[in-house]
């Protein structure tokens, strides 16, 4: 059964299902760059009027929308399309990698640090409002991180990255000064 839940961006709404949805951990696909993908679930979902972005984690899927389109219409299309896609297939949606977010720092004893920090601290708070979180780089005290889902184009998503992500990220890594969005 699939339940929805709100996020703080009124054009996102979160799709949690009892399933494991996305085997490999959080990806996020946009509509612009739907054409390549091999995963019809996936593209089939991009393809619904107003979907802008879906993003994919363990037990939920984000919607984020247009403008042009309401909830009211949007959302049974998408509890529709989850519960036929459980109806025939007994595996997540996300059963492979798609693309790689290893980056080169990763080796670095400060890059560690702070990706520790955004996997267990940051990155399950952000899952709760139906978003994700990804490191980018670091380089001379400045995290770089790319909101993801829900937390994208959010009206509260600024505030969320400079008083919570970068309080956090400073109180645990002394090397960090500043987060900024990528």
């Amino acid at each position: 059964m699939i339940q929805t839940e709100s996020t703080p961006n009124p054009n996102s709404i979160k799709f949690l299902s009892e399933r494991v949805i996305s085997a490999i951990g959080t990806e996020e696909f946009q509509r612009e760059k739907s054409k390549d993908l091999k995963n019809e679930f996936i593209k089939e979902l991009l393809e619904f009027k107003g979907v802008e972005l879906v993003l994919l984690s363990k037990n939920f899927l984000s919607v984020k929308k247009s403008d042009h389109v309401t909830w009211n219409e949007l959302k049974p299309m998408v509890i529709s399309h989850l519960n036929h896609y459980f109806e025939k297939n007994d595996e997540p949606i996300l059963k492979e990698k798609i693309k790689s977010n290893i980056s080169k720092d990763e080796n670095d004893d400060t890059v560690k640090k702070i990706i520790d920090v955004l996997d267990t601290k940051i990155r399950p708070a952000v899952a709760r409002d139906g978003g994700d979180i990804k490191f980018k780089s670091f380089e001379n005290g400045v995290v770089k991180v790319e909101l993801q889902g829900s937390c994208s184009g959010c009206p509260s998503s600024l505030m969320t990255l400079k008083q919570g992500v970068q309080n956090l990220l400073k109180h645990y890594v002394k090397e960090v000064n500043s987060v900024e969005a990528n």
